[in-house]
């Protein structure tokens, strides 16, 4: 038999269609992975694919040859990660607002990867992603290790800390850089975190990884070690973020200027802006799931943002207020008997 132009090849291209084209629901027979093998240049008899195919196996591929009928058919057990495990990873991927959309997909590509092709078909079926705001900072994977090698090397670190303004662009929240000594990053509210311990202030700061620019490893050493040594992460975490579920409302808003980061970090970029009656404030229009949970997001803004409309909203959440002064109301007067 001649050999094919990519004899070198063999054993390399032998594994990727083991991997690709087989799993536990599909096989292949001798001729059949002789087929595939000549679409790659490489010719094979079967003896020397029987050395092969041990080969793979020593070299860490599970293969399996089992009896079908009178041939053989063989296919690559368990792999690197099984179908499950290649889900849940891309369904955490594709939640994960602080990966841009671009990165998603290129990460979802690679976990296909180690899928064999029926499985990878499965993986892509979940990798819509309709209506999701993503980040649209494209460098925070550098970011996030920059910020691993400073608590790696015990470093302080100096950035320059964004917001958003009415125009929907990225400017400077302060002119002067920030320097903190990085501690931890926490995901959480699908966003990733840095806890960082700001020596001016003595205290545990958080920031938005996505809203971090041109971020430097300084010489100093960190500080704030037993600060951080004495806080519980996890609690933390409960009083510093949070929100959603519900009907789907279209919910007209009015919210003072300087509000408007907080309204395109929660709904997106694409949001309308408009200008309101009242001075200094701007209006937009916004899909939410109407829940006690937004109900309640709204209560946190204060008198910084007002439901406008549709006019059940407005009178919902109205009732809702009442009715939570009410409690206080009796509970009030109950402390009153008490006296």
């Amino acid at each position: 038999m001649p050999k094919g132009t990519n004899q070198k090849l063999k054993l390399y291209y032998l594994s990727r269609i083991m991997t690709e084209k087989t799993d536990d629901t599909h096989t292949l027979t001798m001729p059949e992975i002789q087929k595939y093998l000549e679409e790659y240049g490489v010719t094979a008899d079967r003896k020397s694919l029987y050395d092969d195919l041990e080969a793979l196996r020593i070299l860490g591929i599970d293969v399996i040859g089992e009896k079908d009928g009178r041939n053989y058919a063989y296919h690559v057990g368990k792999k690197q990660f099984e179908l499950a495990e290649l889900k849940l990873l891309v369904d955490a991927i594709q939640s994960s607002k602080f990966i841009t959309e671009k990165k998603s997909k290129e990460l979802i590509r690679k976990l296909t990867s180690l899928a064999s092709d029926y499985e990878a078909s499965q993986l892509k079926r979940q990798v819509v992603v309709q209506g999701r705001i993503k980040t649209m900072n494209e460098s925070i994977y550098y970011i996030v290790d920059d910020i691993h090698n400073a608590i790696t090397n015990n470093r302080r670190i100096r950035f320059e800390y964004m917001r958003w303004n009415l125009f929907k662009k990225m400017e400077l929240r302060r002119e002067t850089p920030y320097e903190v000594s990085p501690w931890a990053l926490i995901w959480d509210d699908e966003n990733y975190y840095l806890i960082a311990y700001d020596a001016a202030e003595d205290k545990l700061k958080h920031y938005r990884v996505d809203k971090m620019r041109n971020i430097a490893l300084l010489e100093d050493r960190r500080e704030g070690r037993d600060c951080f040594q004495q806080c519980d992460m996890a609690s933390y975490a409960r009083k510093n973020f949070g929100m959603f579920g519900g009907g789907a409302v279209k919910v007209k808003l009015e919210f003072q200027n300087d509000m408007v980061g907080v309204l395109l970090d929660r709904f997106g970029k694409e949001i309308p802006i408009q200008q309101a009656q009242r001075e200094g404030w701007s209006a937009t229009s916004v899909d939410v799931a109407l829940s006690d949970q937004f109900f309640g997001w709204i209560f946190s803004l204060g008198t910084k943002v007002k439901i406008i409309g549709p006019e059940e909203v407005t009178v919902r959440f109205a009732d809702e207020m009442r009715t939570i002064g009410g409690l206080y109301e009796n509970s009030h007067s109950r402390d009153l008997l008490w006296v």
